[in-house]
């Protein structure tokens, strides 16, 4: 055993997006000399283990898996989609001591070294009280952009403002008081920041997280200081200390290869064959669809995407992942779709997006906004074709492609006509050739924050000696 490693816990929110963020995170961590334990939900470990064919995770002597209950009843069906406000009102209501009880089995563990730190997913702010507990530092891991981060911390000044303000339509209220955002209509901002209903409990309970989170010693964020400098200013000032570290992806890929690049945690199993389609396309000549982990969409909304990518003419690579709507897709789309699925198109339930986006026969990403998702096709050097659905999509599509300018929209009110223009024009149109300057732009910028003595680059090292070697010292006093 090396006794000397100092021991993060990285423990994400039980999501897959928030669980691949995260395990990117603590790879990182383990590169620069950390031990790891990697805390998963109990159920979310067994639907990783289903999808491996139950083939044990990949780990090492210093790279370590641990579970503790979600706190929900059991579930029959591990495909059904998860209820996302109950998932978050159990994890705060019930992790708290299965997570010390956790802390406490590593510390009397005579194989691993004593627990040195916590690197907590936002949403699991009960790690507040048990790093005060234990008297060492934890920090808040933000696996959203900057300004949905910022969003969200003047939720309770929007929902104030707002309600007060009985003229309010929709569409055409504009925030422009929030410190490091110039302007952004009302129904930009993400969902969770915001509700038309003044007393809904969501809102309220992500309003309570964000409050802890000034309680941490440290917040990082999975950004880079030139995609998103006015916000990451005035984030700085709202917290202990502010580190962005992002694009994390590619920290992570120039770093030595080892063995713990290896492991993965998918809820879903990967299908490894569509590589091998997308090796027999020409080069950018394939539209890869992809709607993340969460997104839920109808059979009228599913059959006007079909239909809009059959009559663009473009090969296409679509990710349905089981719970993306209820019953069997073959049975919901019309023959017509099935005939140039035949032709142009490859489906499968899961992929290694990031090898997806980096293959040259991929030329555009038509995505939910996820910022898993906008963060891999940015360093792909990809544009992209979004359609945003609900929590921080709405203000990313927003960003991507009025701000940073390297996508464009379909809209939400989805039509196959649509979709066809709006795809054509980004294979080939006059539009999409600007977008993808503007997304190879956008990588190169992003290479040079996370190269040596770039930005992202030094933020990590000083995020790890600042902070999780304190030895607890910048935890806030009073907490």
């Amino acid at each position: 055993m090396e006794i000397q490693r100092p021991h993060a816990v990285c423990i994400p929110y039980p999501a897959q997006g928030h669980i691949f963020a995260m395990l990117k995170l603590a790879k990182l961590l383990h590169h620069k000399g950390f031990h790891i334990t990697y805390v998963l939900t109990q159920f979310n470990y067994a639907h990783i283990m289903k999808a491996r064919n139950f083939l044990p995770l990949t780990q090492s002597p210093t790279f370590r898996f641990e579970t503790i209950p979600d706190g929900l009843p059991s579930r029959e069906n591990p495909d059904t989609a998860l209820d996302i406000a109950d998932l978050c009102f159990s994890t705060a209501k019930n992790c708290y001591a299965p997570f010390m009880e956790l802390i406490d089995m590593l510390n009397r563990a005579s194989d691993v070294p004593p627990v040195s730190c916590v690197v907590s997913d936002a949403l699991m702010a009960f790690t507040v009280g048990a790093s005060q507990e234990l008297g060492i530092p934890v920090v808040f891991f933000f696996p959203i952009s900057a300004v949905a981060s910022l969003m969200h911390i003047y939720s309770s000044d929007i929902r104030d403002k707002v309600s007060k303000n009985k003229d309010v339509i929709f569409g055409d209220y504009i925030i422009d008081w929030i410190p490091g955002v110039k302007s952004i209509g009302l129904s930009d901002i993400p969902t969770t920041a915001w509700s038309t209903d003044p007393n809904d409990p969501f809102i309220d309970y992500l309003i309570s997280q964000v409050s802890k989170s000034y309680k941490a010693s440290a917040a990082i964020f999975n950004t880079f200081d030139e995609l998103e400098p006015e916000v990451c200013k005035a984030l700085s000032s709202m917290f202990n200390r502010v580190y962005t570290i992002g694009p994390i992806p590619m920290l992570l890929k120039g770093l030595p290869k080892s063995e713990i690049d290896k492991i993965e945690c998918n809820l879903w199993k990967e299908d490894s064959t569509c590589i091998q389609w997308l090796d027999t396309k020409n080069p950018k000549s394939v539209v890869y669809v992809n709607f993340g982990s969460m997104a839920v969409t109808n059979p009228e909304k599913l059959v006007e995407l079909a239909m809009g990518l059959s009559k663009s003419m473009k090969n296409f690579l679509w990710i349905i992942r089981p719970e993306l709507i209820s019953g069997d897709w073959s049975t919901i789309l019309p023959p017509a779709f099935t005939d140039a699925f035949k032709d142009r198109g490859y489906i499968a339930d899961w992929c290694d997006q990031e090898q997806v986006l980096n293959h040259p026969s991929v030329g555009g990403f038509l995505t939910h906004c996820g910022w898993n998702s906008m963060v891999e096709s940015m360093s792909a050097g990809v544009a992209m074709v979004c359609w945003s659905f609900f929590a921080d999509q709405p203000l990313n599509r927003y960003c991507c492609c009025s701000e940073w300018r390297l996508g464009l929209e379909i809209e939400n009110d989805v039509k196959r006509e649509n979709v066809e223009s709006v795809v054509r024009e980004l294979m080939e149109g006059e539009k999409g050739r600007e977008v993808k300057k503007k997304a190879l732009f956008w990588k190169e910028r992003a290479e040079v924050a996370t190269s040596v003595g770039g930005s992202s680059f030094l933020n990590l090292d000083k995020l790890i000696g600042e902070v999780l070697l304190s030895g607890g010292q910048h935890f806030p006093n009073g907490v």
